[in-house]
């Protein structure tokens, strides 16, 4: 009998050890995530030299922006909007434009494309600078980036009830496990709360993960002094204001707080749970930079 003592061991192990060994299942969010959306970036307008790119004066020089989205909106054509600023237009001719706007859609990042959708744009293939170069003459282009995006709320768990003693099913007055889709305007805290006998609410932070520079205005709308942005939620068993605003929140310090309250009380003895989601639309604005060297033909 001892004989089979070992292999029988052995077996059990290599049983327990292909166990163990087996993937084990992740719960998966409802979106990818991040902070970032459009990205932009000025291609290659020569050879680089000390971290600048440099030409002479008599060459010709492509001027191509290259966009890439890297947030959960999709992107549909004209959305965004880039215009050169910086130096004189006088100064560059075989210019084709000084502003442009998406022609493709671009897709948001997904398992399936985790890159996202980008597009090149051109604002001249061969353009020259005009005026005369003593030396070395430095220019640096700016690129005025403006798009319309989205962000995505998902709660999948908000506890509904009207005794708050009632310790069946959930908890209303705790933080809530939440959902948002990769873009510059993102959510940092979602908490419920009472607000009056029946009346249950919910405290949505909202922040602007972009630069301080960065601008955010409603959709349709120039920008402005203040970031405001609009909002809305898909149960129209709720009422939400910022700072006692319908549909409309100010970023003060980059920061809002959106409250969503119960219109009607809920009934005596309720108790349930729903899924909530809060869409975010928005304009956003950002600027990016890069150096030309112009230097004096031999």
């Amino acid at each position: 009998m001892k004989k089979f003592i070992i292999p029988t061991l052995v077996i059990a192990l290599l049983f327990l050890t292909a166990c163990n060994q087996q993937p084990q299942q992740t719960v998966k969010g409802a979106y990818l995530g991040g902070m970032q959306g459009v990205l932009a970036e000025f291609e290659a307008f020569g050879v680089e030299e000390d971290g600048i790119y440099s030409i002479f004066k008599e060459e010709a020089f492509p001027l191509e922006l290259t966009l890439r989205n890297k947030g959960e909106y999709q992107i549909q054509p004209n959305e965004v909007s880039v215009k050169l600023l910086g130096p004189s237009q006088e100064e560059f001719t075989a210019m084709k434009a000084w502003e442009l706007k998406n022609n493709q859609p671009l897709e948001g990042i997904s398992e399936l494309v985790p890159d996202g959708g980008e597009e090149t744009m051109s604002f001249a293939s061969e353009a020259k600078y005009a005026k005369e170069v003593a030396g070395v003459v430095e220019r640096e282009w700016f690129a005025n980036i403006e798009y319309h995006y989205q962000t995505y709320l998902l709660i999948p768990e908000v506890c509904l009830k009207e005794d708050m003693a009632d310790q069946r099913v959930c908890t209303v007055k705790q933080p809530k496990t939440y959902f948002v889709s990769g873009a510059p305007i993102t959510i940092k805290a979602v908490e419920e709360d009472t607000a009056g006998k029946g009346i249950v609410a919910l405290k949505i932070l909202v922040s602007n993960a972009g630069a301080a520079t960065a601008k955010v205005t409603k959709p349709g709308e120039d920008f402005g002094v203040r970031n405001v942005l609009s909002y809305s939620l898909d149960d129209p068993a709720w009422e939400c204001k910022s700072a006692g605003k319908l549909s409309e929140a100010r970023l003060d310090d980059g920061q809002a707080e959106i409250v969503c309250k119960l219109k009607e009380p809920l009934a005596d003895g309720h108790v349930s749970t729903k899924q909530v989601k809060l869409t975010l639309d928005y304009k956003y604005r950002e600027l990016i930079s890069e150096k030309l060297r112009i230097k004096q033909s031999n």
